[in-house]
């Protein structure tokens, strides 16, 4: 074996393994773009309003949404005066059904907000995933 057939071999694992730690590192930077914008918890807290609506509903995937009408008025942009609204999203099936079979009453719900919304998860960035008090 010459001594160029030597370098050309080691050029080419060097070259080789540089290539696998970029790979590694590109691959880890999106798993973690990923985990932030869709897993990650940005915030939580508690909303209490009316029930307006609880429904299913989707093309594709099917998901629980609803709706929390905020004692208050705001004003929106321009005139007018409106109600504040809460709309939201439910994963659980348990706690769906406790909205649904008291819709128009007073709810105390606990939500999480996440960066971005996945299509199996619900259309809106807040999950409520627990009823804390219904009057």
């Amino acid at each position: 074996m010459t001594t160029s057939q030597n370098t050309e071999k080691k050029r080419s694992g060097v070259f080789g393994k540089i290539l696998a730690w970029l790979l590694i590192i590109v691959f880890l930077a999106v798993g973690g773009l990923v985990y932030y914008r869709y897993y990650f918890v940005f915030g939580e807290g508690v909303k209490s309003g009316y029930l307006n609506f609880a429904v299913k509903k989707g093309n594709l995937f099917k998901t629980y949404e609803g709706k929390l009408i905020q004692e208050g008025l705001r004003t929106q942009t321009g005139s007018g005066v409106s109600s504040n609204e809460f709309e939201f999203s439910v994963e659980s099936d348990s706690i769906f059904r406790i909205l649904e079979l008291n819709s128009g009453k007073y709810f105390d719900l606990h939500y999480k907000e996440y960066h971005g919304v996945l299509p199996w998860r619900g259309n809106t960035r807040y999950i409520v995933d627990e009823v804390i008090n219904m009057k």
